[in-house]
């Protein structure tokens, strides 16, 4: 008796859990803004780094693309997403993508439910201007 009970009971958490988000599709464009703004929060990461495409939607539009250089892959249940990035010079680089997957990890799945399997972390540049200002600085200086 007690068994069937039980047995009940995990059954209706079971349905619980499977009509959670039953209905209800996110678009790739909202967890690719929702991973955007967890990557732009991350010490290190110098600029998002999207195709010829995103920046002239930029520029046209005059708005930030909080999506530029993500790309995800969804289902009902759970999201791929890879993440293109430039770091600013002298960053510890393996520090900046942990960091990266784990606070993307944490907002997609508090915001919309799924179950984020991969979070990929593409360094596709190095961002050397302010060591190039802190040079012409001293060279200033020095004169």
């Amino acid at each position: 008796m007690e068994e069937n009970k039980k047995e009940e009971i995990l059954e209706e958490v079971q349905e619980e859990i499977n009509t959670e988000n039953e209905g209800i599709k996110i678009s790739n464009d909202v967890i690719a803004v929702i991973a955007g703004v967890a990557v732009s929060e991350v010490p290190g990461v110098s600029s998002m780094s999207g195709g010829f495409a995103g920046g002239i939607s930029e520029v046209l539009s005059g708005k930030k693309n909080l999506a530029k250089g993500i790309k995800v892959e969804a289902d009902e249940k759970t999201a791929k997403i890879d993440v293109n990035i430039n770091v600013e010079y002298g960053t510890r680089i393996p520090d900046v993508a942990f960091e990266i997957q784990n606070r993307v990890k944490k907002a997609v799945e508090s915001m919309t439910g799924l179950k984020v399997e991969e979070v990929n972390v593409h360094v596709q540049g190095v961002n050397t201007k302010t060591l190039e200002n802190d040079e012409q600085e001293e060279e200033k200086i020095e004169e």
